[in-house]
């Protein structure tokens, strides 16, 4: 359990202060479609870890509200870790109902159950209503909230062609190149 909380930590550390998020005064109905098409893309990659968070906040209370989805999900869960993911490579084929499974076999009946638990009961649809409802929070967060204060603390661009993006991915060509020149 100390293992799921430090991942959950570490990955929820690159999230933005909440009341920036939340706050109201920066929200404004934007003119157009193209100004609220930029504003979202500017408000996706600078709140990017907690629009994250609430679309996982959003599969998991409506996967709470639903427990047979919940318990169908977690059956299968366990089934793959089981059967698949955690099996030994030496370890003997499955035995089952008198006849020995190969791990082709086995293979065809975890994607055929995932097959069945997602698409052929209610689970699908539920996890599809979640992340719909969880991306348009997101995208009408994104739309009307005004990125205008947003990035100051990103790296400024320094003449160089690109984005701060681009300059951090090729930073390794300066140490390699003596680290005196610009890319």
């Amino acid at each position: 359990m100390g293992r799921l909380y430090d991942s959950a930590k570490r990955s929820l550390s690159g999230a933005r202060p909440w009341p920036e998020l939340l706050d109201r005064a920066a929200l404004s109905r934007p003119d157009s479609l193209s100004d609220a098409t930029a504003r979202l893309r500017k408000n996706l990659a600078y709140f990017r870890v907690n629009y994250a968070a609430l679309v996982a906040l959003s599969l998991a209370v409506s996967l709470l509200a639903h427990p047979f989805s919940l318990a169908a999900l977690l059956a299968l869960l366990a089934a793959w870790c089981f059967l698949y993911l955690l099996r030994p490579a030496d370890a003997a084929p499955l035995n089952a109902f008198g006849r020995t499974f190969s791990d082709r076999e086995t293979l065809g009946g975890l994607i055929a159950a995932s097959v069945f638990v997602v698409f052929l009961t209610s689970v699908g649809g539920i996890i599809f209503s979640a992340l719909a409802l969880g991306a348009a929070v997101v995208c009408a967060h994104g739309a009307f909230r005004v990125p205008e204060d947003l990035f100051l603390d990103e790296v400024p661009d320094q003449g160089i062609v690109g984005n701060a993006a681009t300059l951090n991915l090729l930073s390794f060509i300066n140490g390699a190149a003596g680290g005196g020149g610009r890319v």
